[in-house]
């Protein structure tokens, strides 16, 4: 039984897409997976899940579980879960949050746990995404963009990571919008911080779960899964 974890660089490069699109492909396999987006934000859907993250990982893993379960804390402001609490007059407790993991864990042969943002999004004042992964106990998988500046913000977030004690298995390079040349960028990436692209994703016009499944069910990230 193995759990891990889906962190970004920033918000909008495909962390969800990614993540539902790896439950997908292990569901296939015959693999018992199961999925937990512990803080979300935004929008609530009408019915369901209020996440919609969270629907499309429901579905792409094929689990019902109980949303308090998957989705402890949903926010309906697109804010981190710090500023997003202290708008809406709501108290957060991370212990909560772990019990409910261990409890999905133990119901799983695989579970993915997907965050919010990035590694240093604050979860409250003193507490952040990189101290939920740490109190996890996971290894995580590092989604980033190839748009310029990912460098830096792949870096940034590689070290504070190593700085918490917390494994970076492999980076995602998900081609959201055009940028760095990829095979480049994957190179720089090895040089600097040491860690291996275990997947690449090219732009799509239309980009979507099943596509991108198609492309990571045959990566070096479904065998480190797996």
């Amino acid at each position: 039984m193995r759990s891990w974890f889906f962190s970004a660089t920033d918000t909008g490069v495909g962390k969800t897409t990614v993540t539902a699109a790896c439950a997908r492909i292990l569901r296939t396999k015959g693999i018992n997976v199961g999925i937990m987006k512990p803080y979300a934000s935004g929008v609530a859907r009408q019915s369901g899940y209020k996440s919609e993250d969270v629907a499309i990982l429901a579905d792409a893993a094929g689990v019902s579980d109980d949303e308090d379960l998957v989705n402890p804390y949903f926010f309906p402001i697109a804010a981190s879960p710090y500023t997003a609490a202290a708008k809406l007059g709501i108290s957060i407790d991370t212990d909560s949050v772990l019990a409910k993991f261990e409890r999905l864990q133990a119901s799983y042969d695989i579970l993915l746990v997907e965050g919010i943002g990035g590694v240093l999004t604050p979860i409250t004042k003193d507490y952040f995404v990189a101290d939920l992964i740490k109190n996890l106990g996971l290894d995580v998988i590092l989604v980033c963009s190839s748009r310029i500046g990912t460098i830096n913000h792949t870096l940034l977030s590689c070290i504070t990571c190593a700085k918490y004690g917390i494994r970076v298995r492999g980076l995602v390079i998900n081609e959201v919008e055009k940028g760095y040349d990829l095979s480049e960028l994957q190179s720089d990436l090895l040089n600097l911080s040491g860690i291996d692209t275990v997947c690449i994703i090219p732009h799509m016009k239309n980009p979507s779960m099943f596509e991108a499944s198609q492309i990571i069910k045959d990566s070096k990230l479904i065998s480190i899964l797996s």
